[in-house]
C-alpha cells in the first residue's frame, strides 16, 4: 500500500499513538476546513491526483504556531493542474510552472499547488526537477524533516521521514546527510539557523552545525537578495541572539556578507526593543550587527540589495547625532524635526543597546519621539514675493535662514513674527 511506503516499513501497519493524535489535531482546524483549502484539495483528487497539505501550515499547527499560507502536494502535473481547476471554475495563475508550481486562488485565497518532484542536478542554487507520484521521494529532496511533513484533506498525517518526532523533540535536523542537502543549495544553510532559532530548544542539531561549517564557503555563490531574505528572517527569530551567536562562531556570517560581526550587540538590539515596548525590527538588529559609519551602511546595502528607503535608514542609524535626553527635550524636537521618528527612536535603541544610553532614559525619549507633532514651518516663498522680494535665490536662502532661526528658537516664533523678520531683512537689502 501507499500510505505504507509514506510511513515506512518500521512504522507498522498503523498510525503511531503520536500520528493519530497529530492527525485529529489536524482535523480540527479552521484552516484544514476551510472552503478554499477543501475547493483546491476536492478539485484535485476529484481528478484522480492524490493530493495533500505540505510543510508549513501541517508544521505549524503541530507545534501550536499560526498558520499563514497553506502549500498543497499532488500527483497532477501543472498542466493537469490548470485543466482541472478550469473545469471547476477556479481561477489559476502559473506562478512557478517550470518546477511544477501552479497557484489556485478560491475566494481570493491563493494557494500554491505543486507537483510531486525528485532532484534531477543541483547546482547550489537551484535545481533541476523531474516530475513524479513518489511521495518519499518529494520528501527525501526537502531540507529538513520537520518540513516534509504531509496530511490530506481529512487531516491524516503522512510521515516518510521521522519528521513528527523532530517536532515532538523541538528539534531542526536535515533530512539525509546535511553535507548533500546544502550542496544542493547553500541557502540552507541560513535556513537551518532560521529554523532552528525559530523551532528548535536547547542546542542547535550538531550535525547540521559542522555540515554549515564545511559548506559555508559556498555561501559567496548566493545573490544578496536570497542572503537579505533569510538573513532578515534570522533576525526577527525568536531565538535570533542563539542563532547569530552560532553563525559568528561557524564563520557564516562573515561568508554569506564579508563582514565581521559586532559581537552580541544586535542581540542586545533585540532585549532592548523588547524591554522598551517596541516592535522586532529587522533592520536595526542588522545595524547592531555590522553598522559604524554610513560607508558600512552603503555595503550593506549593495551586498544585501536593499531598497533605496531601507539603505537611506540605515545610513541614518550611522550619521543621525545621538539625542541628549538629559539635556530637555529641547534638541529631541530639534533632531525630530530634522530626521523623523524613526531616524531618532533608532539612534535611541542602538545607544542603549551600545550602553551610552540608560535604559529609562531611553524610554521615555522614545516615548517622546513616538508622541510629539512635529510643527509645520509657517512660512512659504509666496509670503516673501507679497512682502516685496524679488523671485529668485534670493527666496530660498532667506527662508532657509529664518527656519533655521525658528528651529533653534524651538519652534517658538508664531508666523507674524517671523514675517516681522522676514519684512525687516527685505527692507535691509534695499
Amino acid at each position: 500500500m501507499e500510505d505504507e511506503k509514506v510511513r515506512g516499513p518500521a512504522k507498522g501497519d498503523g498510525p503511531t499513538d503520536a500520528e493519530a493524535a497529530a492527525s485529529r489535531l489536524l482535523a480540527a482546524t479552521d484552516w484544514l476546513s476551510s472552503r478554499p483549502v477543501q475547493t483546491v484539495l476536492g478539485v484535485l483528487e476529484g481528478g484522480g491526483a492524490r493530493s495533500r497539505v505540505v510543510g508549513g501550515a501541517v508544521r505549524n499547527t503541530l507545534v501550536g504556531r499560526p498558520v499563514g499560507d497553506v502549500d498543497v502536494a499532488t500527483e497532477a502535473v501543472p498542466d493537469q493542474v490548470v485543466e482541472l481547476a478550469g473545469r471547476a471554475g477556479v481561477k489559476s495563475i502559473p506562478t512557478g510552472i517550470e518546477h511544477g508550481t501552479v497557484t489556485l486562488v478560491v475566494e481570493h485565497v491563493a494557494i500554491e499547488v505543486t507537483t510531486l518532484r525528485r532532484d534531477v542536478t543541483t547546482h547550489g542554487r537551484r535545481a533541476e526537477v523531474a516530475f513524479g507520484s513518489d511521495w518519499v521521494a518529494d520528501a527525501g529532496r526537502r531540507d529538513f524533516t520537520i518540513n516534509a511533513l504531509y496530511c490530506d484533506r481529512e487531516g491524516r498525517l503522512f510521515d516518510p521521514l521521522g519528521g513528527l518526532a523532530d517536532v515532538a523533540a523541538r528539534r531542526v535536523r536535515f533530512i539525509g546527510e546535511a553535507d548533500r542537502r546544502i550542496a544542493e543549495d547553500y541557502l540552507r544553510i541560513l535556513r537551518f539557523f532560521r529554523f532552528s532559532a525559530e523551532y528548535a530548544e536547547g542546542e542547535f542539531d550538531r550535525e547540521g552545525l559542522l555540515a554549515a561549517v564545511r559548506g559555508r564557503a559556498g555561501l559567496r555563490r548566493l545573490s544578496g537578495e536570497r542572503v537579505r531574505t533569510e538573513l532578515l528572517r534570522i533576525l526577527l527569530a525568536k531565538r535570533v541572539g542563539v542563532a547569530l551567536e552560532a553563525m559568528r562562531d561557524c564563520g557564516t556570517l562573515v561568508e554569506a556578507l564579508g563582514f565581521v560581526p559586532r559581537g552580541g550587540l544586535a542581540r542586545r538590539v533585540a532585549e532592548v526593543e523588547v524591554a522598551m515596548g517596541l516592535a522586532p525590527d529587522a533592520l536595526r538588529r542588522l545595524a547592531g550587527l555590522f553598522l559604524h559609519s554610513r560607508g558600512d551602511a552603503a555595503r550593506i546595502a549593495e551586498r544585501l540589495r536593499l531598497s533605496r528607503v531601507e539603505g537611506e535608514r540605515l545610513a541614518a542609524m550611522a550619521s543621525v547625532p545621538m539625542p541628549e535626553p538629559r539635556q530637555g527635550h529641547g534638541e529631541l524636537r530639534r533632531l525630530l524635526y530634522a530626521h523623523g521618528a524613526t531616524a531618532v527612536v533608532d539612534r535611541l535603541v542602538l545607544a542603549v543597546a551600545g550602553g551610552t544610553l540608560g535604559l529609562e532614559d531611553g524610554k521615555a525619549a522614545t516615548r517622546f519621539a513616538e508622541t510629539w507633532q512635529v510643527p509645520r514651518f509657517p512660512v512659504a516663498g509666496r509670503d516673501l514675493l507679497e512682502l516685496g522680494l524679488a523671485p529668485g535665490p534670493a527666496v530660498g536662502a532667506l527662508l532657509a535662514r529664518i527656519q533655521a532661526d525658528w528651529v533653534r528658537e524651538d519652534f517658538a516664533p508664531e508666523r507674524g513674527e517671523l514675517l516681522e523678520r522676514a519684512a525687516a531683512a527685505i527692507a535691509g537689502r534695499s
